[in-house]
């Protein structure tokens, strides 16, 4: 076994020794901790990935020709990491918004609008509720009974689809909360922890009615925000490009970005840690100060399952649920309508969900443009946890299946989708953690068993967040933890 030049330890005595740092995983987490470790002077930083690429869950593809997002397609903008990271590495000019259209909820066999205030799937007004026409009237009734339940404070942490189901009736689950959720976790609300997964309204909850509890957060998220600013940001050219970049500065700044280079094995030493890495016939040697793993669950747990086991098997209890995307090019004579629409539970055969992204990011219509007059782009996000069977579809039929979902939600309202020109098809096998019944309390064992250990530190989207931005300020904490 050897180590690479440069960072063995023994050649590197004396007071102006450079600290190594080795961040596991070149992710967004990764790269983003990376980049911040790059800013103190007195560290080396080594990133080690055992993929081909970079990247993790933003990836770039193409359809018909246009360059499109694959993974993810857009960045939370009231959170400020992902869009402050843009514009360090150099994307403030081109980080744009969505087109001012709507999006829409496949619900009843028909796209209707979602209720005005929501929070995370739960209603807080309840006269708009019954205008959308989301619920039939004896779901309404239901619902509209819920502000004169016994209050119950909730013990602990159970899970949303238990907890809103109580309170609101089933069919507020599989309409609003299911759809929500399953955008964001592709997960169940019966299997996911209403802490986790609902802050927001668990913070505002006092134990007495869910859509007061509602209203509150809705009034409190207006009072402290910029009405001005939207929700979401993307970038020109696609969210890929916030990889490229940030890799970029990554190793402008001298650090070290390895691929194809698989950690294995994670041990103490006398003064730092060693990573086995590479293949098992010819393994390498990596020595640190200091160890940032940026890795999923499953990863980590076997990286940490002999310095720390007991976060080892909490990690391993963590799930991860499998989607694909499926991208669609059509050419029709104008515009998709809006910029997409979720769909309640059990209302479509495939797609839970959907994106019109000529429609919602303008500078994919000019591309899309400037390739074939005419030509539409959309994508459509198919599985959730539980969805195996229609994962194990092969690719050309889960382009019909998405293609014939889109078709039936358009001609509900009278329209065609247009004549199909080119598909691609993105799977995400164990792409996504589940925040199951319990996860704070998980996320708080592990982190206190790793802040134990000196010089090691965790970070990614397993812990207190999946999107971007959720996934930066994790390794902006992790980097602190290591750097102080």
């Amino acid at each position: 076994m050897s180590a690479p030049a440069g960072l063995a330890g023994a050649d590197a005595a004396g007071p102006a020794r450079r600290r190594r740092v080795v961040v596991v995983g070149a992710g967004i987490t990764g790269l983003a901790a990376a980049l911040r470790l790059t800013e103190r002077p007195e560290v080396d930083v080594l990133v080690l990935e055992g993929s081909a690429d970079v990247g993790g869950k933003l990836r770039a593809g193409s359809v018909a020709g246009v360059p499109v997002d694959v993974g993810g397609e857009a960045l939370l903008a009231r959170r400020p990491e992902a869009v402050d990271l843009a514009r360090r590495v150099g994307l403030a000019d081109a980080l744009t918004h969505p087109a001012p259209v709507g999006a829409g909820l496949w619900a009843r066999e028909r796209l209707r609008r979602f209720p005005r205030p929501m929070v995370q799937g739960v209603p807080a007004d309840l006269r708009d509720l019954a205008d959308t026409g989301i619920l039939a009237p004896t779901e309404l009734a239901r619902a509209a009974a819920e502000p004169g339940l016994p209050s119950r404070p909730v013990p602990g942490d159970v899970s949303v689809g238990r907890f809103v189901r109580e309170r609101l009736g089933q069919a507020v689950v599989d309409r609003l909360v299911e759809p929500l959720l399953g955008g964001v976790y592709a997960g169940r609300a019966d299997e996911l922890s209403w802490r986790a997964c609902l802050p927001q309204l668990a913070a505002a909850l006092d134990g007495g009615s869910l859509v007061a509890a509602a209203r509150r957060a809705a009034e409190t998220a207006r009072a402290t925000r910029d009405p001005a600013q939207p929700v979401f940001a993307g970038v020109d050219g696609g969210v890929h490009r916030l990889v490229d970049a940030t890799r970029a500065a990554v190793e402008r700044s001298g650090a070290r970005i390895r691929t194809e280079c698989m950690a294995r094995e994670l041990t103490r030493t006398t003064d730092g840690w060693r990573l086995v890495c590479g293949p098992t016939r010819s393994p390498e040697l990596v020595d640190a100060d200091a160890v940032l793993l940026a890795t999923p669950a499953a990863a980590t747990a076997r990286l940490l399952a002999s310095v720390a086991p007991y976060a080892a098997a909490d990690l391993a209890g963590i799930d991860y649920a499998s989607m694909a995307i499926v991208t669609l090019a059509v050419r029709r004579d104008e515009p998709l309508p809006g910029s997409g629409f979720l769909a309640a539970s059990g209302s479509l055969c495939a797609v839970k969900g959907a994106t019109f992204s000529s429609t919602k990011w303008p500078w994919l219509a000019a591309a899309a443009g400037a390739v074939a007059p005419g030509l539409v782009l959309a994508r459509a996000s198919v599985g959730r946890r539980g969805d195996e069977a229609l994962l194990q579809h092969p690719d050309s039929e889960l382009v019909q299946l998405a293609t014939a979902d889109l078709a039936h939600v358009l001609g509900a309202s009278g329209q065609r989708l247009g004549e199909p020109v080119a598909a691609t098809v993105t799977r995400w096998g164990g792409g996504l953690p589940q925040y199951g019944v319990g996860h704070l309390d998980r996320v708080a064992r592990i982190r206190d068993q790793v802040a134990r250990l000196a010089g090691l530190a965790v970070a990614g989207a397993a812990y207190e967040g999946v999107g971007v931005p959720a996934c930066i300020a994790s390794a902006e904490r992790a980097v602190t933890t290591l750097t102080g």
